[in-house]
């Protein structure tokens, strides 16, 4: 069996890409246009000024790139990174008819790399304006709402559930695509504006919803969501059997193992997360990793430059291919997994069609291990005990506003994203996080002003 030390696993779980190098960069910010009216700052969600950001750094005033990124970004260190920017910021440069677009994400991660290297504090806190505003939830859009806020003059509490704040971006995206360091500096970014972030803190449990609607002027929910949901077929419980965020997780915080090496590895389900969970295992040394849909890669959620990265990986997929039983040995250890094969029926409520399973088609792959990526549960208990209006856990807001149907709590990210592809980005809940800092400022300022 082939044998990995240690040293060697947390080799294989650095970035995979490396950062351009000063006279790279420079070289590609002067193949800059600086369009006037910039198509690519219509494509970030965001608002990123990038012509001004790369002006900057072609002109060395990287500290004034990384304050223009991260004014509209809080956290585009992370954004620089796993952002779809083929999609959207790079996908709109006019040099596409031309040549190539410019590496947009590549700029936006030296330039924020520069700051995080050198220590720099981008942003000081603002007088304050007496109101106060507790955030549920220390993810992106969490600390985007909080960070305005706090620039606004707001003194704002963060409650998060985990050991520290970052949400998907500290324990959800494998280290060698987000670093947790990335994330790390984006939070403290933050707390420097005097925000106070309460970590172990579950909302509902260790603090009350009602002191909590009684100690704060205005509320945001910024929870996230949850852990990837039963799969409802018998052999869930066996030794073997991963939850797709706790697995990705545990490599984030160092809980890497031998466990995987030289072992067969089933993953159930075909997103962004499924991807991970596959390309950690190749990482941790699995022998073979196959990732089992029961659509087509059509319907798949995960982003294009993520299938692609995993099939480089070596990763395997069978589409239209659905588990129906996890199979253990007599001391309840993983063997195999029994499935079935699909077809595509008539069209759901989301756009895509329903698998349907073609009889007789059962067969067994051999494996010794299963990760569970089929999507993430709700926080059904949170959103009841505020009292929220919400459709199966997707909370409902006004979409200008993002207020619930309580007019002192507002939400933003995961909370409020329905099915989609490509909705539920990192830098749509920033943007979100913004939106929401911005609609509770006016709120307080047209009633100050009335008064």
């Amino acid at each position: 069996m082939q044998r990995i030390s240690l040293t060697n696993l947390e080799r294989n779980f650095q970035e995979v890409e490396p950062g351009l190098t000063t006279q790279e960069a420079i070289e590609e910010s002067n193949r800059c246009l600086y369009c006037y009216d910039a198509p690519c700052i219509k494509a970030c969600p965001t608002g990123i000024d990038i012509p001004t950001f790369i002006k900057k750094i072609a002109s060395g005033n990287l500290l004034g790139s990384a304050k223009t990124i991260m004014s509209s970004n809080p956290v585009g260190a992370s954004c620089a990174r796993v952002c779809p920017t083929e999609e959207l910021c790079e996908g709109a440069c006019v040099l596409n008819h031309s040549t190539k677009p410019i590496m947009i994400g590549n700029l936006q991660r030296f330039a924020t790399d520069w700051a995080i290297h050198n220590d720099k504090t981008l942003f000081e806190p603002e007088e304050s304006n007496g109101r106060t505003v507790a955030v549920i939830g220390g993810g992106p859009a969490g600390l985007s709402a909080a960070r305005e806020l706090a620039r606004f003059g707001y003194a704002v509490t963060i409650f998060e559930a985990a050991d520290k704040a970052g949400g998907l971006n500290t324990y959800g995206i494998v280290s060698f695509r987000l670093p947790q360091r990335i994330s790390f500096w984006e939070v403290q970014q933050v707390e420097k504006l005097n925000v106070t972030i309460k970590t172990n803190t579950i909302v509902g449990k260790d603090l009350s919803v009602k002191d909590l609607l009684e100690g704060f002027d205005t509320v945001v929910l910024a929870a996230g969501m949850g852990h990837v949901p039963s799969l409802g077929i018998d052999g869930e419980n066996l030794d073997g059997v991963y939850d797709a965020i706790e697995f990705v997780k545990s490599t984030k915080d160092g809980g890497i193992t031998e466990d995987f090496i030289g072992k067969k590895v089933v993953v159930i389900g075909a997103g962004n997360t499924a991807i991970d969970g596959a390309t950690c295992s190749v990482r941790l040394g699995a022998e073979n990793v196959k990732i089992l849909y029961r659509r087509t890669a059509d319907e798949m959620t995960a982003y294009d430059f993520e299938y692609e990265f995993a099939k480089q990986d070596g990763v395997e997929f069978r589409w239209l291919t659905a588990p129906k039983q996890i199979i253990g040995d007599e001391n309840g250890k993983v063997i195999g997994i029994q499935c079935i094969k699909m077809k595509l029926g008539e069209q759901e409520d989301d756009g895509r069609r329903r698998p349907v399973p073609l009889e007789g088609s059962e067969h067994v792959i051999p494996v010794d291990a299963v990760i569970k990526a089929i999507g993430q549960t709700r926080h059904f208990s949170l959103i009841e005990q505020l009292g929220l209006d919400h459709d199966g856990g997707v909370v409902r807001v006004d979409p200008k506003t993002l207020q619930t149907s309580n007019p002192n709590i507002f939400a933003c990210g995961d909370v409020i994203f329905g099915k989609g592809k490509g909705e539920a980005m990192v830098v749509t809940a920033a943007q979100q996080g913004k939106d929401v800092a911005f609609a509770i400022h006016k709120q307080f300022t047209a009633v100050e002003t009335v008064n």
